[in-house]
């Protein structure tokens, strides 16, 4: 299920359609659109996105999104919610630097996406042939080691598996970030 672009500002939307179906990286690239960064960065998040529950980490998200790992680190970083340690700690997984992933993600705690977040991995993992199976509940820490794993085999399944993966992860916390509370509950 990809995002509803139509519930987003035409300013977010842009960037939402630009990158529309690219997977995060699951190494960092230092490949940054510093051109849209800085649009992206050009009015305050609470402007862009009106009544969002955590519209600093929807910036962080977007920032991730074209690339440019620097300037989300330091937006995410600053965010002192569970939200901005959802996307520092995926800043991390990306970097990569697992233990240091795996440290925000304990700062996190049990997200609100998890559940539909596992779902999501659930039907994505039935379509490939990967020697992962999920637990009861989402697990960041055993998606971190499967993100490790499939960094050491470009272009296999497990890697296919782990992008999907990360772009559901990163579409829900998105969602979750930048529309209003009653939008995304």
């Amino acid at each position: 299920m990809a995002l509803q672009l139509d519930a987003f500002p035409e300013s977010v939307r842009s960037v939402l359609e630009k990158y529309s179906g690219q997977a995060l990286p699951l190494t960092r690239s230092g490949e940054c659109n510093h051109d849209e960064a800085a649009r992206i960065q050009a009015s305050s998040p609470s402007a862009v996105l009106p009544g969002a529950r955590a519209p600093e980490g929807a910036l962080s998200g977007l920032l991730l999104l074209a690339g440019c790992w620097e300037d989300s680190h330091k937006v995410s970083q600053d965010i002192e919610s569970q939200e901005g340690s959802y996307w520092h700690a995926i800043a991390h997984r990306i970097e990569p630097d697992s233990s240091n992933a795996r440290w925000w993600f304990g700062q996190v705690g049990e997200h609100p996406i998890f559940p539909e977040l596992h779902r999501r991995a659930s039907e994505i993992l039935e379509r490939y042939r990967t020697p992962w199976t999920l637990n009861r509940a989402w697990e960041p820490s055993l998606f971190i080691e499967w993100c490790d794993e499939a960094r050491r085999t470009p272009g296999s399944e497990p890697e296919r598996a782990a992008l999907e993966i990360q772009r559901a992860e990163w579409e829900l916390l998105f969602a979750w970030c930048a529309l209003p509370p009653a939008r995304n509950a």
